[in-house]
């Protein structure tokens, strides 16, 4: 082998070894972002809530488990269809697409690493994923209202 291809495998496996524990890092599962409580009906929802665009990308990517009672609220600046998938998500989750005033638009189960695609069936700020069938098992549907200090009561 000659010298410059053996300096060219030599940095890039030093590359490769620098650049190992930042890959490592992003595939960790977000646990420090604020929280909110979120009531529907009776029951209580400790939520972290996603508010920025990597916020809301990593979302709940590379989580093993999520306790029952738990869950994450997606916040987007402005009202629009919204579109979520799962690479990378790990647990089955439920999507509560949910309008300004905290009503349930559309809930919608999405499988653990899949890209299909699941939307809001009207334009939303808000978005909510619990753990899969959480909704379904407390019976609510869309068109009940969540209360949250950010959901817009006078609507």
């Amino acid at each position: 082998m000659s010298p410059v291809r053996t300096s060219i495998l030599r940095r890039l496996a030093l590359l490769a070894a620098l650049l190992a524990p930042l890959a490592a890092l992003a595939q960790q599962p977000q646990m420090d972002l604020p929280r909110v409580r979120i009531a529907a009906g009776m029951y209580q929802i400790d939520a972290q809530v996603a508010a920025t665009p990597q916020q809301r990308q990593v979302g709940l990517m590379f989580r093993q488990e999520m306790p029952a009672s738990e869950g994450m609220i997606f916040v987007f600046e402005e009202r629009s269809p919204q579109c979520f998938w799962m690479k990378n998500t790990l647990i089955p989750l439920s999507a509560a697409f949910v309008a300004d005033d905290g009503r349930i638009v559309n809930i919608e189960d999405m499988q653990p690493q899949s890209t299909d695609s699941h939307c809001s069936r009207e334009p939303v700020r808000y978005v909510l994923e619990m753990n899969q069938g959480w909704f379904a098992k407390k019976n609510i549907k869309p068109g009940f209202r969540l209360a949250a200090p950010f959901f817009d009561k006078a609507r």
